[in-house]
């Protein structure tokens, strides 16, 4: 492919990264595991926080692997060829993560399979965005806002801290993305009825009984 015109090469990164993108591991690995519909459980999301809900923290944590995965094989495949077909093709993983075919475009939120790009494209971007994630975590023990926190972080790490432009327009373009696949959960922050790590669905409840005023 070192022969190809750019703009094809771009294409097949693009494609290419969509289809690798777009393989569903939560929901692959919860039928094989025999927990049913990942689709049906929880928020219904096929990553791997939802995962965590089905109570088996393994098949989570292999989730979580299999999806960062798919954007750093993307971008590590095409970025044997070129840096911009590196970007294109993580930046689609992510898109097919998102909104694959095979599941009639609903799809996860993309935030693993970004992280898994970054830390392939650039590894020191990668790190930060990690952990920044892991502080917000920790602290705060909302998936969600950790996940905003760190993809909005990324550009001005990239940019600012590394003066990797590249990266960060790729980074913005996946922030842009992740917000409005988080605007779900970012109405559910404001209201407090979030769920929290490992929160179980009937304490997410009580949680959000609490947080009502009293008549």
């Amino acid at each position: 492919m070192e022969n190809l015109d750019p703009n094809m090469l771009a294409a097949i990164a693009a494609v290419c990264g969509y289809l690798l993108g777009s393989v569903p591991w939560g929901l692959v690995l919860t039928k094989m595991a025999g927990l049913g519909d990942i689709r049906e459980i929880g928020s219904g999301n096929i990553g791997a926080t939802n995962v965590l809900r089905t109570g088996n923290k393994f098949l989570a944590f292999l989730t979580l692997i299999l999806d960062a995965s798919k954007g750093a094989v993307a971008a590590l495949i095409f970025m044997q060829f070129s840096e911009l077909a590196g970007l294109i093709a993580a930046f689609a993983a992510v898109l097919g993560h998102n909104f694959p075919v095979w599941l009639k475009f609903k799809g996860g939120k993309g935030v693993a399979t970004t992280l898994g790009a970054l830390l392939m494209v650039s590894w020191p971007v990668g790190v930060l965005t990690c952990c920044v994630w892991l502080v917000v975590a920790s602290t705060f023990k909302y998936s969600s806002l950790a996940s905003i926190s760190s993809v909005i972080a990324a550009p001005l790490i990239a940019w600012k801290i590394f003066g990797n432009e590249d990266v960060a327009l790729m980074a913005i373009g996946l922030a842009v993305l992740s917000v409005i696949r988080h605007k779900d959960n970012i109405r559910r922050l404001i209201k407090g009825e979030e769920s929290k790590i490992g929160q179980k669905k009937a304490e997410q409840k009580d949680d959000a009984e609490e947080a009502k005023p009293s008549a």
